[in-house]
């Protein structure tokens, strides 16, 4: 049997092409209002994911649309799991509206990078999602406390790695801003993918080889160029005789 890797996309954000996007991934993290999106904007995407068969989950977030998301704030377990629940049900009810079966939960910005090491913030998330429906799978980046957190809970958890985005020596993702976390070549980003499907590891900022689990490869929706890059690391997954398979479907 060939390997096989979900390949998601934030999505329903505003800022991307989702409708050409749509079709070449397996997974889309729709932004449930808190960085982004509105009732139409998740009704599209929702409806978008029903044609093209790809599995919806819900994209909560600190709910600072000034910052996109992408600021860290200071608040308390309890109001992080009241931002996720509202923004997940939220989803749920337009997805039920629209015969869409949400799939997975996956934190979104500064509340996905402050889960990774922050196991109370993890907790919070983990213990919101499982109450709410333990059949979604919650995606968190590899090997961080989020995974640790959802599997405690009981939870399916997917490890998600990313097609154009630096890594530091620990694994985690270089803070936006800084050198190397977002990479803008689309050849280094394809080296990547083929790194991470295929070989279970990652290239760090200083040189190191980081193992990395792999089960699910994210591109960001909101890149100017995502279009041309989703095309690409699907033909070279493809290529490489790697499935693109939403992470559900594995099980």
């Amino acid at each position: 049997m060939n390997p096989r890797i979900d390949f998601n996309c934030d999505l329903g954000e505003g800022c991307g092409d989702d409708a050409a996007i749509l079709p070449l991934v397996s997974s889309a993290s729709i932004a449930c209002g808190g960085h982004a999106g509105d009732e139409a904007t998740m009704r599209a995407t929702l409806r978008l994911c029903r044609a093209h068969g790809v599995a919806a989950g819900a994209h909560p977030s600190y709910e600072d649309r000034e910052h996109f998301g992408r600021r860290a704030l200071d608040v308390p377990a309890a109001e992080i799991a009241r931002m996720v629940g509202e923004q997940i049900r939220r989803l749920t009810t337009i997805a039920d509206e629209e015969g869409v079966r949400l799939a997975h939960v996956k934190p979104h910005g500064a509340l996905y990078n402050v889960a990774a090491d922050d196991r109370a913030v993890a907790d919070a998330i983990a213990a919101t999602v499982a109450e709410f429906d333990p059949s979604l799978v919650l995606f968190g980046l590899s090997g961080s406390a989020l995974t640790e957190a959802g599997a405690a809970r009981g939870l399916r958890v997917a490890h998600e790695v990313f097609a154009e985005r630096g890594y530091d020596a620990r694994g985690r993702l270089l803070p936006r801003g800084t050198p190397g976390a977002v990479i803008d070549s689309l050849d280094a980003s394809i080296a990547q993918v083929r790194r991470l499907a295929g070989r279970g590891e990652v290239v760090a900022s200083n040189g190191r080889i980081v193992p990395l689990r792999a089960d699910t490869l994210c591109l960001h929706g909101d890149r100017s160029d995502a279009v041309a890059f989703a095309r690409a690391v699907r033909g070279a997954l493809e290529a490489d005789g790697i499935a693109v398979v939403s992470f559900g479907a594995t099980a």
